[in-house]
């Protein structure tokens, strides 16, 4: 029995988990929050910072020593010379040589600085390259966002305007057996109610589309499921249209991500301009070599009074003769160009060319951005007059169908002119949700231009 009643808390426990699961309504901070951790874009540009960081390290690196060992063993078998001796002699031998070297750069044009300083902007570089791809999907998805709570208001307007057509219907089949409409009436109120099923059919495909165009932006895999909030607040509530198009862009000057890449770039084409320089001017290098060799061979021995070949000796320790065959070296080494075939010139031009390039970007960045402000808010303004206006014409057109509806139930208008009166009205209330959701969204936009987020973390 026990059993049986834990059996059925786990799975009343799953169910309603599952359930829950099923039922989450996404809010638009959610969805943002989500795609900024799992969007594939925003991953790869994760990726790029890494990549900035390791040639950071790269240009670290520079300033260091290079060292380096070397080791060898050979064997040698017939006339050979003796390594040790000079002599040619028939004999199989070993040897074994070992070796190291250092090196450290003194001085090349402060080349590996301004190679440093470059890496140290382009991480910076990378790092808003990283913010405006999280900006451009927050904006993405706000806008998708948008155009589902779009849909979904238009399928519940469709689906009402079905209803109150279908309960016409009805009516008109009740005065025409009444014989106070003619039967072409009921006609064309069916074809209504017929017109009316596909505008519905139509509004929750695109219901479904838009949520499904949403779920890939956030990467989801299941999207059959993924519904989101209806909470929505038409107001400008950061009175952003209280600001003046010129304190807009004054502000926007001072965050906007694409100048603040523009600006890195400028830096670092101008780093690109010093290192091609650089090539200019003399390197000087310091070296330090060392190197031993040991012989397995047998050494010939010599009378030391009359220098003849008296025999041969067995070889020599192993660490006696690498301690008397070492040998050592250092020095300084100093390389100045002359000429390499205009390369080092074509460098520094081609760099200043870029770096004029760099100039032109950024100032064209300012002006798009001036110029996509002041825009924006001109946008925001007609639509806030656009979304007044389609509220007024929704209540006039909401009180002329219900005076058609009078006279049409007593017989003193036709069903053409009674159905044209409910198309204005389904017109006018689309119209309302169209301006609703098209001001909404171009205030996010001008919100985004005062650095105001989409959503906050």
């Amino acid at each position: 029995m026990k059993k049986i009643i834990s059996f059925s808390f786990v799975f009343l426990l799953f169910f309603s988990l599952s359930f829950q699961a099923q039922t989450k309504k996404w809010t638009l901070e959610e969805c943002v929050n989500y795609a900024l951790k799992n969007n594939i874009s925003i991953k790869q540009s994760e990726l790029d910072t890494k990549t900035a960081d390791i040639d950071k390290k790269s240009a670290i690196g520079n300033f260091l020593p290079s060292l380096n060992a070397n080791s060898s063993h050979s064997w040698n078998v017939g006339l050979n010379q003796d390594i040790t001796t000079g002599l040619l002699r028939n004999q199989t031998t070993q040897f074994t040589s070992a070796g190291a070297s250092l090196g450290v750069t003194i001085y090349n044009g402060l080349q590996n600085q301004n190679q440093l300083r470059r890496a140290n902007l382009s991480i910076v570089a990378s790092k808003y390259q990283l913010l405006k791809m999280q900006e451009d999907i927050a904006l993405n998805i706000a806008n998708a966002f948008l155009q589902v709570l779009f849909n979904k208001e238009n399928l519940k307007v469709q689906q009402e305007q079905l209803a109150i057509d279908k309960k016409q219907l009805i009516r008109s089949e009740e005065l025409v057996a009444a014989g106070s409409v003619p039967k072409g009436d009921l006609l064309d109120m069916k074809a209504t109610v017929a017109l009316d099923v596909q505008r519905e059919i139509a509004a929750d495909n695109a219901l479904l589309i838009s949520k499904l165009s949403l779920s890939q932006l956030l990467q989801l895999p299941d999207f059959e499921n993924f519904d989101i909030s209806d909470e929505t607040n038409v107001n400008d509530t950061n009175n952003i249209l209280g600001q003046t198009p010129t304190a807009i862009y004054n502000k926007s000057k001072e965050i906007k991500t694409e100048l603040k890449i523009a600006t890195a770039n400028l830096e670092i084409a101008q780093k690109n301009v010093a290192i091609a320089k650089a090539g200019f001017q003399p390197v000087l290098q310091g070296f330090y070599n060392f190197s031993s060799r040991v012989s397995y061979a047998d050494v010939l021995a010599f009378d030391p009074i009359t220098k003849n070949l008296i025999g041969t000796t067995g070889a020599a320790p192993f660490f006696n003769q690498f301690n008397d065959n070492k040998g050592q070296s250092f020095g300084v080494q100093l390389s100045i160009p002359i000429f390499n075939g205009f390369s080092v010139r074509n460098n520094v031009e081609r760099s200043k060319v870029n770096l004029e390039k760099s100039k032109i970007v950024l100032e064209q960045q300012e002006i798009d951005l001036q110029r996509n402000i002041y825009t924006a808010f001109t946008d925001a303004k007609g639509a806030l007059k656009g979304y007044e206006s389609s509220i007024i014409t929704l209540d006039a057109r909401q009180e002329a169908y219900v005076y058609a509806k009078e006279k049409y139930a007593v017989g003193m208008m036709n069903s053409f002119d009674f159905n044209q009166s409910q198309t204005l009205l389904t017109n006018a209330q689309s119209e309302v949700l169209r301006t609703k959701y098209d001001y909404i969204f171009k205030i996010k936009i001008l919100e985004f231009y005062f650095g105001i987020p989409i959503a906050k973390n």
